[in-house]
């Protein structure tokens, strides 16, 4: 499978195969359990209607004698739904609905709003007794205060302890504050006689029956038994003003019940669904993997056959996909190999061709005055120096431009002021220039500085120059222009030479390269003076370009950062 990728991908697309086979059949069988889990949700909130309901009643009345009107609309609002409800001594208190018969061995629930069961009724109280009970109270607890913010309430239980004799007017109070703060005075009663079976100490209890904040009585480890008491206590209170608890059963509404689904009888059915799912899936498969790797077997015997050396054509690239972005990718790849093998061995002939013009003329030379056709005399001496110079000059170009790209190039930064620099360019190429009848002006701006190599600057600007007045005839002109433009310093170098054509600006920065390849050395130099002065360029992070046309003349553009 590490081989090849058909197999990789076949093996892939059978494994998605079988899990969503996997996946549908589970989902098929979940959402059949679903189905029959809300069938059985409707019912259990059915159960739980009539349950809420009984609830409430026993919560308000304190017998069963008036529930067969609550029973009879349970009935009508559930239809099919027999609802019994029986004391705990045997005793039915109603019975309606259905079609009779045997009780279920079970009772659903027991209906006893002091003892509100909390699977029935999510969110009920802690002491489990039934909000809408007040017995005694008059006011429900959702609706009373936490505490008696008029004081009445504590200086009705000093009056009552015995503490105090004086009025507390609770006759201002409303007749339902006056009832709550009587029952809350004998729940207090209760709960202080539970306490006192427990040895601990009686408490004051706020109007919501929680121990008052301003007691400090109660320890923590005793704030279970209080509660215990107080909800015991409560349902003492209370008891008197409710129904007595019941059982309630409920039976099935008439009709089939729901049957859970069965694929026993269908389970050849289902493995044949799944091998034809199977054969489609590898099939498919299969197809699209061969369409797949067919480009891939294509760039494998391409690249194959271009690390033997061998130059092939293009990969036919088929459609937009990622395939036929790495078919393009190679294709581009494979040219550029091109390009740069042609490029190299370009390169060698012109370095064997730059050097063997001065190599046979020193070679020449020495010959001659060896076999005593000249004499060795310092007119001879003077020439065998200057081709010396040319070999020499040469090599420096090489290794200049052969550090320059392999980044290695070493700079000494340091504040150079331009017009300066211009000026000395001027002042080394004037003579040159008034010898070739050529106007050579300067200008820049005195505050303009860089931060550059002083001894690199001035030989990019010395190769510029130079290149200028190499090809500009007598009675031109060549001008050098330092100016500030958006935050970087453009040294502009523009003659009035012949030009260079549209088609060969792109290569005006090419190693070795010339507009007229029949120009020699000594009017063409050596062809790597602008290929030096764009990578000396780009060492100090700039950048450089040229304009031409033809007849009119030629700008050089060097762009360096400013230093304010």
């Amino acid at each position: 499978m590490r081989r090849s990728v058909f197999t990789r991908l076949l093996v892939v697309v059978v494994l998605i195969a079988v899990c969503s086979i996997a996946a549908t059949a589970w989902l098929a069988t979940q959402l059949t359990r679903a189905s029959i889990a809300r069938e059985q949700g409707r019912e259990l909130a059915s159960d739980n209607r009539i349950y809420t309901t009984l609830l409430g009643y026993a919560a308000d009345h304190r017998d069963w004698s008036e529930v067969d009107g609550y029973v009879d609309s349970l009935v009508r609002e559930h239809p099919g739904r027999r609802i019994v409800l029986v004391t705990k001594d045997g005793r039915t208190v109603a019975d309606r609905g259905g079609d009779g018969g045997q009780l279920p061995a079970k009772a659903a629930a027991v209906v006893d709003p002091l003892e509100v069961d909390p699977v029935l009724v999510p969110g009920a109280p802690a002491d489990r007794i039934d909000k809408r009970v007040l017995g005694p109270f008059r006011t429900p607890i959702d609706f009373r205060d936490r505490e008696d913010p008029t004081g009445t309430l504590y200086c009705l239980r000093l009056v009552k302890k015995g503490e105090a004799g004086f009025d507390c007017r609770e006759r201002d109070l409303p007749f339902d504050t006056r009832a709550d703060f009587a029952a809350l005075l004998d729940l207090e009663d209760l709960v202080t006689a539970c306490l006192a079976r427990r040895q601990l100490p009686p408490v004051d209890l706020d109007p919501d029956f929680t121990p008052s904040r301003k007691q400090s009585g109660v320890q923590p480890p005793d704030e279970p038994a209080v509660a215990a008491c107080v909800a015991a206590s409560r349902k003492e209170q209370l008891t008197p003003y409710v129904a007595q608890p019941v059982l309630l059963y409920l039976t099935n509404p008439t009709g089939t019940p729901t049957a859970a689904i069965s694929l026993s009888g269908n389970g050849w059915r289902v493995v044949g669904a799944a091998a034809a799912v199977l054969l489609v899936a590898v099939g498919v498969a299969a197809f699209a993997g061969a369409r797949i790797t067919r480009p891939l077997r294509a760039l494998t015997a391409a690249a194959t056959h271009l690390s033997g050396g061998g130059d092939i054509p293009p990969v036919p690239v088929r459609g937009q996909d990622e395939i036929a972005g790495l078919t393009r990718a190679f294709n581009t790849m494979a040219a550029n190999r091109a390009q740069l093998e042609q490029a190299r061995k370009a390169m060698v002939g012109d370095v064997a061709h730059e050097l063997r013009t001065p190599l046979s003329n020193i070679r020449g030379w020495l010959e001659a005055a060896e076999d005593g056709v000249h004499d060795l005399d310092p007119a001879l001496i003077t020439l065998l120096l200057k081709e010396a110079l040319v070999l020499q000059h040469v090599v420096d170009d090489l290794q200049d431009l052969a550090v320059a790209e392999a980044g290695s190039l070493r700079l000494t930064l340091e504040r150079v002021n331009v017009a300066a620099a211009l000026e000395q360019v001027q002042a080394a190429h004037e003579a040159r220039a008034a010898q070739a009848g050529v106007t050579l002006s300067v200008t820049a701006d005195p505050g303009l500085f860089v931060r550059a190599d002083a001894l690199r600057l001035r030989q990019v600007l010395d190769n510029l120059v130079g290149n200028a007045l190499r090809y500009v005839p007598a009675g031109g002109s060549v001008a050098v222009d330092g100016t500030r433009h958006d935050d970087a310093c453009v040294i502009t170098v523009r003659d009035t030479g012949a030009g260079i054509a549209e088609e060969d600006l792109p290569h005006v920065f090419d190693r070795f390269w010339r507009a007229d390849k029949s120009r020699s050395r000594s009017t063409g130099g050596s062809g790597l003076g602008l290929a030096i002065v764009r990578k000396l360029v780009e060492a100090h992070g700039g950048t450089v370009d040229v304009t031409s046309t033809t007849g009119i003349g030629t700008t050089f553009r060097v762009r360096l950062p400013e230093l304010t």
